[in-house]
């Protein structure tokens, strides 16, 4: 059953606000105030990461905040641990992101034990972030919540350097497998028709981040326009 809150994101907008050491955007507060923008202009939750990040966001919006860890680089880093996840949720993450593919992670655990001993010690909410189909039915399995095509593009959608698109294909075949399930679309969501392209393939909501939270990355395409 579905709940209230994944219910209320059914054609909505889901703003990621991401910045990283070194960044010059790289601070909560900052963060923080870019997400009650997001918010105003009409974003239903907000995607952030890093504990900090996920507190002074859920002080500073009313709609959900999902909340992940991003460690290292390489491999499982989102979210790759049930420490990781147990923090976001003390954090203040209403929902919390984890990758969902069967690579190894660094406390030895599957993606399945992950969610079911997160489940056992918090009440939360579980994205999974899908690379594949196959990650999208392991999730869909054991009972996430959404499903995210945040990793399909074999890296994390915070790497902004392709301009090819949302991943409509992998959108289309999860929706056509399981009609009704909270299928998210999330990575290279560049322009509004990137958003109503990926509703109408039938995602249940669309993350997007770059476009609206990076200015750096913004600047740099409109420079690459000048060339």
């Amino acid at each position: 059953m579905t709940s209230a809150l994944i219910e209320n994101l059914k054609g909505a907008l889901i703003v990621s606000c991401q910045a990283y050491v070194g960044e010059p955007l790289r601070h909560p507060e900052t963060m923080a105030q870019m997400a009650r923008a997001a918010e105003l202009g009409g974003a239903k939750a907000i995607r952030c990461q890093g504990l900090s990040d996920i507190a002074a966001i859920k002080g500073r919006v009313e709609v959900p905040v999902i909340g992940l860890w991003k460690e290292g680089h390489e491999g499982v880093y989102i979210t790759p641990t049930l420490r990781h996840a147990i923090a976001c949720v003390n954090a203040g993450a209403d929902i919390v992101a984890i990758d969902a593919t069967d690579r190894p992670r660094p406390d030895g655990r599957t993606f399945e034990q992950t969610v079911n001993d997160l489940r056992a010690q918090c009440e939360t909410l579980v994205m999974a972030d899908c690379a594949t189909i196959e990650d999208i039915r392991r999730a869909v399995a054991i009972g996430c919540d959404l499903v995210s095509t945040t990793l399909s593009h074999g890296v994390a959608a915070i790497d902004c350097t392709a301009a090819d698109g949302p991943d409509l294909d992998l959108l289309r075949r999860a929706c056509e497998e399981f009609p009704g399930h909270p299928v998210v679309c999330e990575g290279r969501v560049h322009a509004p028709q990137d958003v109503a392209d990926a509703l109408e393939a039938g995602a249940w909501a669309v993350v997007v981040g770059t476009a609206i939270t990076h200015p750096t990355s913004i600047t740099s395409w409109f420079v690459e326009a000048t060339k």
